[in-house]
């Protein structure tokens, strides 16, 4: 149980910008909240971070290459997760697309565009948000 009921909520932090995202209830973002707290390195592909994490999942029924702004999706090929806020260089348009398919397991509150602040090769921080 967490501090808000069922509802999980996770704090990505570079020590100076930080956003929270609340996570869905699939086994992948169960998968990724068990493996909490776990460090993290920003690693830029456009307007999309993107970092290993030590959970492990393949892809579930909805999966999908485009995805909206502000999702937190889990990359299998990379271990990974992905955080995006705007176009990548696959993107058509303004749309955010994912290298290959991903896992949706949630969203950031508020302004996703806080990411843009993060710096490549920062070191992050995940964990539950209290």
């Amino acid at each position: 149980m967490t501090a808000m009921g069922d509802t999980k909520r996770i704090r990505i932090s570079d020590g100076v910008t930080a956003v929270v995202a609340v996570l869905n209830s699939s086994d992948t973002a169960t998968a990724v909240w068990d493996a909490l707290p776990f460090p993290g390195r920003v690693q830029l592909w456009g307007d999309e971070i993107y970092f290993p994490i030590p959970a492990s999942a393949t892809l579930g029924p909805d999966a999908s290459d485009v995805v909206d702004v502000g999702t937190v999706a889990f990359w299998p090929p990379g271990n990974a997760m992905c955080l995006f806020w705007g176009p990548t260089p696959a993107s058509v348009g303004d749309e955010c697309r994912a290298a290959s398919p991903v896992s949706v397991i949630g969203s950031i509150e508020g302004d996703a565009g806080a990411l843009a602040q993060m710096r490549p090769g920062a070191e992050l921080t995940v964990e539950e948000e209290r």
